[in-house]
């Protein structure tokens, strides 16, 4: 890992504006129109010149802001609200389009009613170059999706974007949408994050003119959300909650940075604010159904409690998404929720007859069916329900299969999945030497990847299972080292810290152990439960003062 070229503020410009950084009260933008997305003044500050009536400029300032935030739903709105205002504003027609793409979730949807809506803008003709050139961006997206993979017209639109920052250099909103294109394409394969170091380096040289941009800082928390870089998000992750206190996304994002530093009571604290607004927000709307930024709030809620072996709170958040009938939108966030929360509950817990009863919530998402299928056949494993197991991890390798021509990376991520429970099957067979290949592999292929941004990370990390089957296997020395391993790409892990502690008593390496013995009593300060690592940390460090 090469180091950070961090941009030439640094991290202490973000300190400085982390605490000024929401608008004041009286300074609310001048639309004050009456929207389920609040108060304008709480959605953060943006200025993005159109060729549009005064009114309608108003109203698009609002619907970028908004829109910066991933708050597509609102934004969407409020860009047709720009349209009302303004019919002959083409880029309110931009605006939809931008809303239906989802660059770092999810390839685009509504392509039919998206080309027509852009046919309507050439048809009315856009009154710059940089007007026409946004609209050709964006037009890159929903063009022969029959014919071209997604990936390539992301590139493109990438490419497209680089060149527009390149002619309006002054333009920043031209650069802070190309610091998002350069996010959406970041190869996950890429370990020096060079699109995401150039991305936030250009970013933070925007903020002293627009410490109040909800983009900015929401960006840059996207663009140092690695193991490696995460500490030069932490200033604008408590920036962007303050930014725009009014959007879920807002108090979420936070937490990415949090979790990735194992800051996990800032982690909590983040997703209780963000689950709450996301509840306040349907409520506006009296809908009968959870909001997906709530559920996506309760994924990150219910690991970071399970780091914290607060178990009764990741209970009750168990307990809260099975009485979630509905939710709007139906989209992969939720599915993600919805297999990945009681997963995480019952494999950290290592309740292998609860994640054996696991079961897959029918829907379109092969990926969050994959969730349940590895952790049934990894819990069945654990319990020595081989047959079972094996059953479990055929209808693994057969959702692997059947995503392998469509999406690499999630079949990748299967492929993880498919080999670590598969040397679980080949240990309780006896394979000791297959299981160890099988697991190495797992935790490799694992390593050469990132995690989605959907995800706090997997259910549980293939270098960790490595780490418990060394242990198995009586190698206490090689499973600390892979414990250790485990800890450096996700800190302060319970189950990590834990098999470190372990292993290292068990090779006599007291120091070591009275360290991570100490970090996990810290950490399980505001336990409430008996988790069995718990009491033996404090049973160490009794006898090992």
């Amino acid at each position: 890992m090469r180091p950070l070229a961090i941009g030439s503020l640094g991290l202490s410009f973000l300190a400085a504006t982390a605490a000024r950084a929401q608008p004041p009260a009286t300074e609310a933008l001048p639309s004050q129109h009456a929207h389920s997305a609040g108060d304008p003044s709480q959605l953060g500050r943006v200025h993005f010149p159109v060729s549009c009536t005064p009114v309608a400029q108003d109203k698009f300032d609002l619907a970028v802001a908004i829109l910066h935030s991933f708050w597509y739903e609102e934004s969407e709105k409020a860009f047709a609200e720009v349209l009302e205002a303004d019919p002959q504003c083409v880029m309110g027609y931009w605006g939809i389009a931008m809303s239906l793409y989802h660059p770092l979730w999810e390839p685009p949807r509504d392509v039919a009613r998206v080309q027509g809506l852009l046919g309507k803008a050439r048809a009315l003709g856009a009154r710059t170059d940089r007007e026409r050139e946004l609209l050709g961006a964006i037009a890159i997206i929903y063009r022969d999706t029959e014919t071209a993979p997604f990936s390539t017209r992301a590139r493109a639109w990438e490419k497209a974007h680089e060149q527009i920052h390149l002619r309006y250099p002054k333009d920043h909103e031209a650069a802070i949408f190309y610091g998002l294109a350069l996010l959406a394409t970041a190869p996950p394969t890429d370990k020096t994050y060079a699109n995401q170091i150039k991305a936030g380096a250009m970013l933070e040289e925007l903020l002293p003119e627009e410490p109040g941009h909800p983009g900015l800082a929401h960006y840059i928390i996207h663009a140092y959300d690695f193991p490696e870089l995460a500490l030069h998000g932490f200033a604008a992750a408590h920036a962007y909650a303050r930014i725009a206190p009014a959007v879920p996304h807002a108090q979420h994002m936070p937490s990415h940075i949090f979790t990735r530093l194992g800051d996990w009571p800032a982690a909590i604290e983040s997703n209780l604010a963000a689950a709450r607004s996301a509840r306040d927000y349907a409520a506006r709307l009296n809908v009968d159904a959870a909001y997906d930024e709530q559920l996506h709030a309760m994924d990150y809620l219910v690991y970071a409690y399970l780091q914290t072996g607060q178990e009764a709170r990741a209970r009750a958040v168990v307990d809260e998404l099975a009485g979630i009938r509905k939710v709007f939108p139906e989209n992969f966030k939720t599915a993600y929720a919805f297999a990945a929360i009681p997963a995480r509950f019952a494999l950290e817990r290592r309740q292998w007859g609860e994640a054996a009863r696991l079961a897959v919530r029918p829907g379109p998402f092969p990926p969050a069916d994959a969730i349940t299928h590895f952790a049934r056949a990894y819990g069945l494993a654990r319990a020595g329900r081989l047959a079972q197991a094996r059953e479990s991890l055929g209808r693994l390798e057969a959702t692997q299969r059947a995503l392998a021509d469509k999406d690499k990376y999630w079949a990748e991520q299967m492929e993880v999945q498919c080999r670590a429970a598969s040397a679980w099957i080949a240990y309780g067979k006896g394979q000791t030497a297959e299981a160890l290949r099988l697991a190495r592999a797992a935790a490799d292929l694992e390593d050469s990847t990132e995690k989605h941004v959907v995800t706090p990370g997997p259910v549980v990390p293939a270098r960790e299972l490595l780490g418990d089957l060394l242990l198995e296997m009586g190698r206490p020395g090689e499973a600390l080292r892979e414990y250790e391993m485990a800890l450096a790409a996700a800190p302060n892990r319970l189950t990590a810290v834990y098999g470190a502690a372990h292993a290292a008593a068990q090779v006599n390496d007291l120091e070591r152990a009275t360290l991570h013995f100490t970090q996990l009593v810290s950490q399980g300060a505001r336990a409430d439960g008996d988790r069995r690592e718990l009491v033996e940390a404090r049973e160490f460090l009794a006898s090992h003062p």
